[in-house]
């Protein structure tokens, strides 16, 4: 499923071509939604935003459509009707008069009133997006220490969304590894030096994947590991999809754990508080 940072990305790329324009036309492929694309017609883009994996798409009507890719769904942004190949079932097409926004696959599509939105079911439960500009270590480290979250384990809490949006597998794992604490701790065990170390990465490595579209790995390294001929895959994470590889900074051998069917990826060598 993607991430905080990929959805992020995907709507950076369609406010390039929606945000200030009209639209001229619009298709919905859920049959619950089909007739009301005349609430759209000719109505302008205010603003595209996220709110952890879900995607708002803002017009000037005070309607907003609501998506979530989910595990499959996916955005292309392409010039006008120049429709990518795929099998993919289209559910939802935003046209501009030069461009067209497409999403695929998904199906938690639906039309709110901007003014009802914090009534969404997902919405109203979600906590902060890890990449609101307004959120900072300190209000992590706050949450984390807070009755609501301190008894859970951080391998819990990293991929509850009442506690943090936007994180999912990948992040999980390496905001915990460059934390330096162990999945199964519970916030409540940890001194008040180490939440704030992990309000601190659960930022840093967010942005990270933000700007590097995925990548988790510092610059320095990164650059060094391209030097030595490897591929994105294998200089993507520091941890995750690496089990029993070694650790590039300890050399100890990564593990991986499967909790309710979802990987997670750790070094004993590094995490051992």
């Amino acid at each position: 499923m993607p991430e905080g940072p990929e959805i992020r990305r995907a709507a950076d790329k369609i406010a390039q071509v929606l945000e200030g324009q009209q639209i001229v036309d619009i298709h919905f492929g859920l049959d619950r939604l089909k007739g009301r694309e005349r609430d759209f017609r000719g109505a302008e883009v205010r603003e595209i935003e996220t709110r952890g994996k879900a995607l708002l798409t803002h017009f000037d009507n005070e309607l907003t459509i609501y998506s979530h890719n989910q595990l499959y769904g996916r955005w292309y942004v392409v010039k006008r009707d120049a429709y990518p190949k795929t099998n993919r079932s289209l559910r939802l097409s935003l046209h501009t008069c030069t461009h067209s926004a497409l999403l695929y696959s998904a199906s938690d599509i639906s039309i709110w009133d901007r003014f009802e939105l914090d009534l969404h079911p997902f919405l109203a439960k979600i906590g902060p997006d890890i990449l609101n500009p307004k959120l900072n270590w300190k209000e992590i480290s706050q949450r984390l220490r807070s009755e609501r979250f301190r008894r859970r384990t951080l391998a819990s809490l990293y991929l509850a969304q009442d506690f943090l949006a936007g994180i999912g597998n990948y992040l999980r794992s390496e905001i915990l590894f460059d934390a330096k604490v162990l999945p199964d701790a519970r916030p409540r065990d940890l001194s008040v030096k180490q939440l704030n170390d992990l309000g601190r990465s659960t930022l840093k490595i967010s942005q990270r994947a933000y700007r590097t579209a995925g990548i988790t790995n510092p610059p320095r390294r990164v650059a060094h590991l391209k030097k030595q001929g490897l591929k994105r895959g294998a200089f993507r994470h520091a941890v995750f999809g690496r089990h029993r590889q070694s650790c590039y900074e300890c050399g100890d051998s990564i593990r991986k754990d499967l909790l309710s069917g979802r990987r997670l990826y750790w070094c004993p060598g590094c995490q051992d508080a």
